[in-house]
């Protein structure tokens, strides 16, 4: 029996949405066609620095983060991505790969694995399948990282980029982290099946329907849009995502993930499309008259935002691998960017990371924080994750007695 289209339960959604958007901007065309303009300058800049073996992802030295110029800030917020070098030791990343792949071993993951294959059905929609990520949150390695002194500081200096001020209050608090337990990966030399294509995370028809997102995008849908920044947090923490598996709750004010192994362009890992405003050029593409008044440029609920050839061409020619990183390198990159895995690991090592963001402190991540305590102390999957629950009998688990203070206050525990 063939099951219903959970989409249609929001076809009417949509189709409300974008005649309440059509209306309120009765300049549609011309702002579609100016933003048009400022993207194809900027996908022509990006195309002339990779032709000249440039990266087009700004890079900054941890050591250096208290002392970086105004003019590397500002191609940051350009570019809606960068690379922090050095955050951590070399040899105590190789500790971590390590301890990250005994602790899947010796808890034999893998024939668990096997059992609860199809439970994530997130990237079901993307054409190039599901990456070769482990669905495991709660290893030493992961939890030492997440707490770690280095990283806090990284994400401090992150989450100041951002402009947190609304109605003259503070959206967030950028100098206190929330742990968001995500991931591993570990793809193999060689591996040709486990790509990504080219998305965003934390909401796709939402981006149009959601009266939270409407007024993070007010810019766009009205107004003036040139007054549109991509960092500014106002009203991003009021956000209603629809519940769906590995859809993140979360306001992140970067995603991001920490290096084990070297990796670079062809080792099978991290693609970006780095343009911070991409996705106001996404938004109104969506409400062109080529596309039906029930559908988003085939955005699906509970999904994450396909991005796609047919109906974004323009912005995929900017698509290309982050640069050559190293073991305690990390990668950030802003929660509207467009990013992907390639298709094919065509190096000679492991292409290992952990997945960490930057997730600060306010209400809509405390509240996320409440549902994933009891998970961490039971050795169950992150809540914003399909229930695999993998870790609740393994050996070596990392537990509440082995958070640090900095590790409670970022899980939220008080006192």
């Amino acid at each position: 029996m063939q099951q219903a289209d959970p989409n249609l339960n929001f076809q009417a959604d949509i189709i409300a949405a974008k005649k309440l958007l059509r209306a309120q901007i009765p300049d549609l065309q011309a702002r579609f066609d100016a933003l048009t303009r400022n993207i194809e300058a900027q996908v022509e800049a990006i195309e002339r620095e990779r032709a000249q073996a440039i990266s087009p992802v700004p890079e900054v030295q941890f050591a250096d983060l208290d002392h970086i110029d105004a003019a590397t800030v500002a191609r940051i917020k350009q570019r809606g991505c960068l690379v922090v070098r050095g955050v951590f030791d070399p040899a105590r990343v190789e500790k971590w790969n390590s301890s990250i792949e005994s602790y899947l071993a010796d808890n034999h993951y893998l024939e668990k694995e096997v059992g609860k294959r199809g439970i994530d059905k997130y990237f079901s929609s993307l054409a190039s399948g599901k990456p070769q990520i482990y669905g495991v949150y709660w290893s030493k390695a992961q939890m030492d990282a997440r707490q770690s002194e280095e990283l806090a500081r990284a994400r401090r200096w992150l989450n100041r980029l951002w402009n947190i001020d609304q109605d003259g209050q503070p959206v967030f608090n950028p100098d206190q982290e929330c742990t968001y337990a995500d991931r591993v990966r570990q793809r193999e030399p060689g591996d040709a099946s486990l790509g990504l294509s080219p998305h965003v995370d934390g909401g796709s028809i939402e981006r149009w329907t959601d009266p939270g997102y409407r007024n993070v995008y007010r810019h766009i849908y009205g107004g003036d849009a040139s007054q549109y920044d991509p960092f500014a947090a106002a009203y991003r923490t009021e956000t209603h995502e629809i519940p769906s598996p590995a859809v993140c709750s979360m306001f992140r004010t970067f995603q991001g993930w920490t290096a084990l192994t070297p990796q670079g362009p062809g080792d099978g890992t991290l693609n970006l499309v780095p343009i911070a405003n991409a996705m106001p050029w996404v938004l109104l593409r969506a409400l062109q008259d080529d596309i039906a008044d029930d559908e988003l440029c085939g955005a699906r609920a509970g999904r994450a935002l396909v991005v796609s050839a047919q109906y974004h061409a323009l912005l995929l020619r900017a698509y290309g691998p982050i640069p050559k990183v190293q073991a305690g390198d990390t990668v950030w990159w802003h929660p509207d960017t467009i990013h992907g895995v390639e298709d094919k690991h065509q190096g000679k090592g492991y292409s290992n990371v952990i997945y960490i963001g930057a997730a600060p402190d306010c209400e809509k991540n405390r509240i996320f924080l409440a549902r994933q305590r009891p998970a961490f102390e039971a050795g169950k999957s992150s809540p914003n994750f399909a229930p695999e629950d993998y870790e609740v009998d393994f050996v070596g688990r990392f537990k509440p007695e082995d958070l640090t203070p900095l590790g409670r206050s970022q899980m939220g525990y008080t006192g």
